[in-house]
């Protein structure tokens, strides 16, 4: 059974967006698949062979996306508590090696690419700075080694 992850409202949008969009496409695909086999010899036509292939990819995207969405949480990212560091905050860090400031967008694995700096709650780095509260210090364990941060900031996410 699949774990049950946080998605904002934003990405369940854009998710449900593009399911309706590829059913719509798989009705077409079929369709032309139906007149292509219609045709006659399938094993040189270049129509229905294409046809299958596409109808493939886009059944497999649509059975991808119902389970991201039956494996989700609908979460208001604009109601999160910015007393710790979790999904749908912004946390600035300060990496302690650089002396340089990170900022990372706490989100699900389903939409953690809505924002430029989004990473998952369920990454390495995720993991560790959930949770923590302004001025906590954290070590976490990256495939380039470790890094370690001092959270500075937690704000909410510009995403609903």
């Amino acid at each position: 059974m699949q774990d049950i992850v946080p998605i904002s409202q934003t990405g369940h949008g854009k998710l449900k967006e593009e399911l309706s969009r590829l059913e719509k496409e798989a009705v077409e695909l079929g369709h032309r698949v139906a007149e292509a086999r219609a045709m006659g010899d399938l094993r040189e036509n270049g129509e229905y062979i294409y046809g299958r292939q596409n109808l493939g990819f886009v059944e497999g995207r649509l059975g991808e996306i119902r389970g991201k969405l039956n494996s989700s949480q609908v979460v208001d990212c604009t109601q999160v508590s910015c007393d710790r560091a979790g999904f749908g905050t912004a946390v600035t860090l300060l990496d302690l090696q650089s002396q340089m400031n990170v900022v990372y967008d706490l989100l699900g694995p389903h939409d953690s690419d809505l924002t430029k700096d989004g990473i998952s709650v369920l990454s390495p780095v995720g993991k560790a700075i959930a949770g923590l509260a302004v001025g906590d210090k954290v070590s976490v364990k990256v495939p380039r080694g470790e890094r370690h941060f001092e959270l500075l900031k937690i704000d909410k996410l510009p995403i609903k």
